[in-house]
């Protein structure tokens, strides 16, 4: 009887766990940003292989890097953004991906993979999903175009409790980085004393820190002005033509989520196979028309017409993508000064 009762102990554990989910040889466990894969797609890809997906969910970077690291799932493949994905490639927590076992990687295109090499040097750990900036999204019957070429315009007191910043420590002060004419990924203390300053000069104007809720909201029309990625600004144009977007002079973050293999995988060729799946022309085209970002994969862009392909606000221009900087991993000692100093500003 006592064994009984320890047996059904162990395997509720391992239930709460979701150990048992990723013991079966028949199951991929995957980890995304939230609402960053058309769940169709992922339906589809247990109907076509029989392999079960078991599918997590986070909001920002950093929460997945602390998720990850907890340890309690064994992820088999996951997406996140380029600077995470960095750290991780120097914790030697990525697995080497056989690209051999990915065919439909041949829809990738080549000159993407070169903007990769800033946080993945051979290519040899990562696959591209998403890609873009982060810039200004405006209302043009109430901001005009050529006051939007600086990012001096989210300081402007005319515009005052109408401009929505990202609710994100690394993009928010990426911008008054910019405007001090500083790197987005400098560790100068000093430096950061005077972001988290103009930050403090800006609070007054802002109506909120806003993630998934900025495009909803510059839609309905409920704020002037945002700091948005382009994706975003993307989605909130489709649903209100009044609203354009620009990448400021002073410079910008460019972005790239991609998908890699932890070391903590258990199944890596149903990990391999995912992945190949995702990089199917209608597979990445049923995502790409799910999140509505700049896609990496030339096969999709190819079947876009053409007013879409040269939309800037989803495909950035070289030159605009050259004027940008890619997040870089922080050191401990800096990392926790920018969450010190991000909750000062956010208790201010």
């Amino acid at each position: 009887m006592k064994k009984w009762i320890a047996l059904l102990v162990v395997c509720f554990v391992c239930f709460l766990s979701g150990c048992g989910a990723e013991d079966d040889p028949n199951t991929v466990v995957v980890l995304n940003y939230g609402k960053y894969f058309d769940p169709e797609m992922l339906d589809q890809f247990t109907e076509e292989t029989g392999i079960k997906i078991k599918y997590e969910e986070y909001e920002s970077p950093e929460e997945m890097y602390a998720k990850y690291k907890a340890g309690s799932i064994h992820y088999d493949v996951a997406c996140t953004s380029d600077y995470i994905i960095n750290k991780l490639i120097q914790e030697e927590e990525t697995l080497d991906i056989d690209f051999q076992n990915i065919p439909e990687y041949a829809n990738i295109d080549p000159k993407y993979l070169e903007y990769c090499k800033n946080f993945d040097p051979a290519n040899n750990y990562t696959l591209p999903y998403f890609f873009g900036t982060v810039g200004i999204l405006y209302n043009t019957k109430i901001v005009d175009a050529s006051e939007t070429d600086s990012w001096n315009i989210l300081w402007d007191p005319k515009y005052s409790g109408q401009i929505i910043m990202e609710n994100s420590v690394r993009d928010t002060f990426m911008v008054a980085q910019k405007l001090l004419g500083a790197s987005c990924n400098v560790a100068d203390q000093s430096i950061l004393d005077q972001s988290l300053d103009l930050l403090l000069e800006q609070k007054p104007l802002v109506y909120s820190y806003y993630c998934d809720e900025s495009a909803d909201e510059m839609a309905a029309g409920n704020a002037a002005l945002a700091e948005v990625y382009s994706g975003e600004a993307a989605y909130a144009q489709s649903m209100n033509e009044d609203l354009a977007f620009s990448v400021p002079k002073e410079g910008s973050n460019m972005w790239v989520d991609a998908w890699f293999i932890p070391k903590t995988c258990k199944h890596k060729e149903n990990a391999e196979l995912f992945l190949n799946y995702l990089c199917r022309p209608d597979v990445a085209m049923a995502n790409f028309d799910y999140v509505y970002y700049a896609t990496p994969n030339k096969a999709v862009f190819d079947a876009l017409d053409k007013e879409l392909q040269e939309d800037e606000t989803i495909f950035p221009s070289t030159e605009t993508l050259n004027n940008c900087e890619f997040f870089q991993p922080m050191d401990e000692l800096t990392n926790n000064y920018y969450i010190e100093l991000w909750e000062a500003l956010k208790s201010y």
